[in-house]
């Protein structure tokens, strides 16, 4: 049976730590649900209602897209090693871009890249908890290098022209604000 919170607590916290990959979800009034699973070391929990995570560059903008019409969120976890259980997070989000001014203090809580595309900075309304009995057992191998070596490889120069090129719109056609807060 679902359980409901309105805030983490500890136990929440190290449910969320101990997990490899997060999800979010994210949907403005029309056109396509965006879910996008997430991993790295991207995410940080500032409180127990604030979550930030950072979003690397790559092929889809979509929850910037999304926030800037319908500002909420939605991330879950999923215990596929050991806990069963399933947890969300709702509520919602700022994006931040490398431009704006809290951007630098909140990226500083992570690895250096060159890659960083937003910084996600959720304000958590509502924790859910479900059973998770049906999820199934998967072992974590490890993390992929494979983002990381391709954000090098491009360096600041190509993922600037990436981001001109690749993330200016959602796949509806919607502005993802990249390159400046008033681009459509």
């Amino acid at each position: 049976m679902a359980k409901q919170f309105d805030s983490l607590s500890d136990d929440h916290i190290g449910f969320i730590t101990a997990q490899h990959i997060f999800f979010v979800g994210t949907a403005a009034d029309q056109g396509k649900v965006n879910i996008s699973p997430k991993g790295m070391d991207s995410l940080r929990i500032l409180g127990p209602n604030r979550i930030i995570w950072r979003n690397w560059t790559g092929s889809g903008n979509e929850t910037a897209a999304h926030l800037a019409l319908k500002n909420r969120m939605t991330l879950m976890w999923c215990g596929f090693e050991k806990r069963p259980m399933i947890m969300r997070a709702y509520g919602s989000a700022q994006t931040l871009h490398p431009r704006d001014a809290d951007f630098d203090g909140l990226n500083a809580d992570f690895p250096p890249t060159e890659g960083a595309r937003q910084i996600y900075d959720m304000r958590v309304e509502m924790v859910q908890t479900s059973c998770g009995f049906a999820v199934p057992f998967f072992e974590h191998a490890g993390p992929r290098a494979v983002l990381e070596e391709w954000t090098r490889g491009k360096g600041p120069d190509g993922i600037a022209t990436y981001w001109d090129e690749r993330n200016q719109h959602s796949i509806d056609g919607l502005p993802t604000h990249i390159l400046n807060a008033a681009d459509d």
